[in-house]
């Protein structure tokens, strides 16, 4: 079996147990948190420590913009896609792509998990704002900028939450949301965001959802979604990242090894367990009693480029900036 983890760590610093976590193999990646970060410097300092432990570690953040994002003292407080919606423009929101993913990699961070794909229709609280609008149209051509944006400054782009998140009420955070909807109605509608953008997507999470009328596992679990929809009917050939196995949304399939499991043998490359040193630890357990292998392809998920300490100085960091002051997006 192909597989690999991606785990979180506790404070602003390793510690010893830390240490010894990432240098097991199974272990590929590691996602930053509000708690783990202070300022710019104090980033840049961790994830060098990071890399000097394992130099093809993926470090990565949820730095979408509005209320989620993580880096905040010393960054640019980024508008939501919901506001960059409103102004319908593809320039501003390329500006906003580009500006995040340089922001993100000069703290020496891999990616950041964006965009969000999901329509928002008026029903999810999770959702909302954190989408491009609720026209499916509106959606790719607003998501396809800022993809563009991050590839311009080096970072790889992860599309989420397919087949998308914006029906159910219930947040997959603390409940297992269900989207009663027939394949049809979700191709005609959530699905083509994913649909269009797959080929630009060099990762994609799926969501702790259940489409009732497809499959009875959330299609994080599913093989009908992963492999038969999302590889083999758009030909997806990205990165499947897990979205959390913590989250509520995920404990349909069990325990933290029966999740991590689930996920792999549904089509994930890379299984998320956050927030439990108890649940990676039996997660890891569970990889290695299994002898999975590092899954290809997860390379292309790495930084491509670094903007350097002076980016701020650039005139494109300028050209950016400005532009989304003219626009009230930022201060």
């Amino acid at each position: 079996m192909k597989g690999s983890l991606m785990l979180d760590i506790a404070g602003t610093w390793l510690t010893a147990a830390d240490r010894q976590l990432l240098r097991q193999p199974e272990v590929g990646g590691l996602i930053l948190f509000a708690r783990n970060i202070e300022d710019p410097r104090q980033v840049r300092e961790l994830c060098l420590a990071l890399r000097a432990e394992r130099p093809d570690l993926l470090i990565a953040v949820d730095q979408e913009g509005g209320r989620v994002q993580r880096l905040r003292n010393g960054f640019v407080t980024l508008p939501s896609m919901g506001a960059l919606a409103a102004h319908g423009d593809e320039t501003l929101a390329r500006h906003c792509g580009w500006l995040m993913a340089c922001e993100v990699l000069a703290a020496g961070i891999d990616f950041s998990f964006a965009p969000v794909l999901d329509l928002d229709h008026g029903r999810s609280s999770v959702i909302g704002a954190r989408s491009f609008g609720r026209d499916p149209a509106q959606v790719i051509r607003l998501a396809g900028a800022f993809i563009d944006g991050m590839h311009e400054a080096g970072m790889a782009a992860t599309g989420k939450h397919f087949p998308g998140h914006g029906w159910p009420v219930a947040d997959s955070h603390v409940a297992i949301p269900r989207d009663e909807r027939d394949l049809q109605a979700i191709r005609n509608d959530d699905l083509q965001p994913f649909a269009a953008l797959a080929p630009r997507l060099e990762g994609l999470m799926p969501a702790h959802v259940i489409y009732t009328a497809v499959d009875s596992q959330p299609a994080g679990f599913s093989r009908r979604w992963l492999q038969e929809i999302l590889r083999g009917e758009l030909g997806y050939r990205g990165v499947i990242f897990s979205d959390d196995l913590s989250m509520a949304g995920a404990h349909v399939a069990g325990d933290a090894a029966a999740r991590v499991q689930a996920a792999l043998e549904a089509g994930c490359d890379m299984a998320l367990v956050c927030n439990d040193r108890a649940a990676a630890e039996q997660a890891l357990t569970a990889l290695q009693r299994l002898r999975v292998s590092a899954p290809a392809g997860l390379s292309a998920m790495a930084a491509r480029g670094w903007p350097g300490n002076d980016y701020r100085a650039q005139p494109r960091w300028q050209q950016a900036l400005q532009a989304l002051r003219a626009a009230a997006l930022i201060d």
